[in-house]
Parts: C-alpha cells; sequence; structure tokens
C-alpha cells in the first residue's frame, strides 16, 4: 500500500506523537508499504521532498507547544499528493495538516484513518483566558468532532479516546490501540554503569539512592506539581528517595519554585531538558518511573521506562486503570500516602524479588514494538477496504483473504 502520514510535527522534533509515527513508519515500511510522511515546516518556504517527507512551508507559534502551523489549503500540496498516488491517508494531527489531510482525501477519493492523540480540554488554557475556557472548550467540541465523524476509521491509544470523541459529540467508535515504544533503544542494556554513574555523579545522587522519576514536558496537564506536593506530604530525607524529573516546558520555573516553597530541593532534582537519543541512560539511572498525569493516553515516556524495566506508580485514573497491572509492571495509587508506600514497597525489595519485577515490566511491552503496531494498523487499513470499497481500485495486492475485494467498480 502506498500510505501518506499527515502530522503537524514530526523529526528532528521529539514528542510523543512523533515517536509514534516514527515507529509506524518503521513497522509499515518493514511489511513493505511505501510511506510518505507530510509535515509542516517553518524553516521552509516552499513545498519539497525530501526522502519520504514533504515540507509544507508553515510559520511557528513559540506560545502553543512551538507548533509549526501551515497552510491547510495548497495546490503545491495537492499536487504532490496527486503524484504519490496514496491508498490511504492517515492523520495523526488536527490543525492545518490535518485539515488538509481531509480534504486531499476528498478530492482524491481516498479512505482516511484518524489516530486521536490528545485529549484537548486539558490544552485549552494554552490559548483562552481563565473566563474564557468554557466557551472556549464548547467552541473546541464543534471543531474537532469533524476529524472522528469524517474519518472511515479512528483509533487511540485509551480507551480515554473513546470518552473524548463521545464527549466532543462524536458517535464514532474507536479502535484501542496502545502506543508504541523503541524497545532496543531502551533496554536496559543499551546504556553502561559508567553512563548512569556519571548521571549519578553530576546531580548529587548517592550510588544507593533509591530513584523515581517523570519523564515528559512540563506543562500543567502533566501535574507534576501533584507529584511535588505529594513528594513533600509522604517522603522524608530519612527514606533515602530521590526524584528525577527530566525534561523542560513553561511550567518548569513555577515547579521549581513550589519544591522550594515545599522545602525539597535537597530531594527533587530537575534536570531540565534532554535530547531523546540521550535519554536511555537516564532512565536506566533510576529506579522506579511515577506519574500523576490524567492527561496521557497510554504515555509513550511511560512506555520507555517500562522498557527500561523500571515499574511504574500512576496516580489511579479510571479509564487507564489497565494499563499498570498491581505486581506485574507496577502499581496504582490514589493519595501521596499510597504512593509513599508503594515506593517504600519497591526499595525494599530484596535483589531477587525487585529483579523479578524489572523482568516482569519489561515483558510487559515486549508487544509494543514497531511490529505490532504496523501490524494492528494494516488490519484497520484493510478492513477499510472491506467496509468502504474506494471508488478506484488500490494500487496493492490484498491479503488471500481479502481477494475478493479487489472487485472494484
Amino acid at each position: 500500500m502506498r500510505i501518506a502520514i499527515f502530522t503537524e510535527t514530526y523529526l528532528p522534533q521529539i514528542n510523543g506523537v512523533v515517536t509514534h509515527i516514527k515507529i509506524l513508519k518503521e513497522g509499515l515500511e518493514a511489511l513493505g508499504h511505501t510511506v510518505l510522511i507530510v509535515t509542516a515546516d517553518s524553516k521552509t518556504r516552499k513545498h519539497y521532498i525530501d526522502g519520504d517527507v514533504l515540507h509544507c512551508p508553515a510559520h511557528n507559534l513559540k506560545r502553543i507547544y512551538g507548533l509549526d502551523l501551515a497552510s491547510p489549503v495548497s495546490r503545491a500540496r495537492l499536487h504532490y499528493l496527486r503524484e504519490f498516488n496514496p491508498d490511504i491517508i492517515h492523520v495523526h494531527n488536527e490543525f492545518s495538516i490535518g485539515l488538509s489531510g481531509m480534504n486531499i482525501a476528498k478530492i482524491l477519493h481516498v479512505p482516511v484513518v484518524y489516530t486521536l492523540h490528545t485529549m484537548y480540554d486539558d490544552y485549552i488554557y494554552y490559548i483562552a483566558p481563565k473566563a474564557l475556557v468554557p466557551l472556549t472548550t464548547k467552541l473546541s467540541h464543534r471543531y474537532f468532532r469533524y476529524f472522528p465523524q469524517h474519518a472511515n476509521a479512528v483509533t487511540g491509544p485509551s480507551k480515554k479516546c473513546q470518552e473524548y470523541t463521545a464527549e466532543i459529540g462524536s458517535d464514532k467508535k474507536v479502535e484501542v490501540i496502545p502506543n508504541p515504544v523503541e524497545l532496543d533503544a531502551f533496554a536496559p542494556e543499551s546504556s553502561t554503569p559508567e553512563q548512569r554513574a556519571k548521571i549519578r555523579e553530576q546531580f548529587g545522587i548517592p550510588k544507593d539512592a533509591t530513584v523515581a522519576c517523570f519523564v515528559g514536558r512540563l506543562g500543567q496537564e502533566k501535574s507534576v506539581d501533584v507529584l511535588l506536593h505529594f513528594w513533600a506530604q509522604e517522603m522524608k530525607p530519612e527514606d533515602g528517595m530521590y526524584l528525577l524529573i527530566v525534561g523542560d516546558g513553561p511550567e518548569k520555573p513555577h515547579l521549581e519554585q513550589l519544591a522550594r516553597e515545599l522545602r525539597i530541593t535537597d530531594r527533587v532534582i530537575f534536570t531540565g531538558k534532554v535530547m531523546h537519543p540521550d535519554l536511555p541512560p537516564y532512565i536506566h539511572t533510576c529506579d522506579i518511573y511515577v506519574t500523576a498525569s490524567l492527561s496521557d493516553t497510554n504515555s509513550i515516556s511511560m512506555l520507555e521506562g517500562m522498557a527500561g524495566g523500571l515499574p511504574v506508580l500512576q496516580l489511579y485514573d479510571e479509564l487507564n486503570a489497565d494499563q499498570v497491572r498491581d505486581g506485574v509492571n507496577g502499581y496504582m495509587f490514589r493519595n501521596a500516602k499510597e504512593m509513599g508506600q508503594r515506593l517504600r514497597q519497591i526499595r525494599d525489595m530484596d535483589p531477587q524479588e525487585l529483579q523479578a519485577l524489572k523482568n516482569s515490566v519489561i515483558q510487559s511491552v515486549k508487544n509494543s514494538g514497531a511490529q505490532t503496531l504496523a501490524n494492528y494498523i494494516q488490519t484497520i487499513y484493510y478492513n477499510i477496504y472491506q467496509s468502504h470499497p474506494p471508488k478506484r481500485p488500490p494500487l496493492f495486492h490484498l491479503p488471500a483473504q481479502l481477494k475478493t475485494l479487489s472487485r472494484r467498480k
């Protein structure tokens, strides 16, 4: 198949959506498909293809996650897509490039798969004053409803996506396909003891200390402030535990100030921005991954921690409750006391028990690689041709069990 993936953001930028798309692309290509990435690029003034990426001129919006925003309508873009002649258009974002993908699909009579990555109600504060949040939220629901309603299939990484689409007024079923993770890149053996020791030395962490970490963009929606309050309430210096917060974002100065006010700066460390290729040793120098975010949908950063063998402590969220299974890959907690109890429980495990838990954590994400994701998505693509035959014959050979679908008008 020839697949055009539309995304506002792509490499060299790094975030959860980019990581998802990168892994999906690699998996699809390993299955023999041809993939074209269509993305916004504020560093160019004209459309051009470099390898398998179509770069589209855009303006950078520093206030909104540094998003590059392109025009949703472009003759040049349409020309390149006609030349590529896709069998499927797969939309991963909801702004200008996403709209462009939906419109080009209509023009070319190509089916659309839409993947929902973000619960936008948690991000309204980026664009609206507090007094206007209710109205802005209502208007945003009208806008975002367009994507699931006009897609042939909708996917998302957790059950929260189905709740969100229903809330915005869409009746489309969401196929839940868990996020992928780069298993080899984050495997424990991908970093050396020397690299891990160097990180501990850099931040003044004792060799024998137990370290919990959170990795991600430091925005309000990540609820790192909740972690800090819980840590201050429950964790004492004599516990011998540290919290390593890896990442940067608009909330970092406020969180650092909060840590000072809570008098936990001796036990809570902010690393600042760490480039994605440099991240594995930071993961591996830690012992536990902890998060209080309720906005994430099967967080890729959490999965990367699990690929590194870190048991996860996650603030209980009913719609994400199946992601962390007590005693298998971590534990849920509902308040500061429970978080503290679980942290100390893991800290006090004997070496054999702890290693068994780490092995179980790694095993729990063994099926979260590129091949698994690509197989799931490939099935979605083929099912579209079964239930919504295209107006032109597909350019690919269907599997034997679907050969009857090749009889097109």
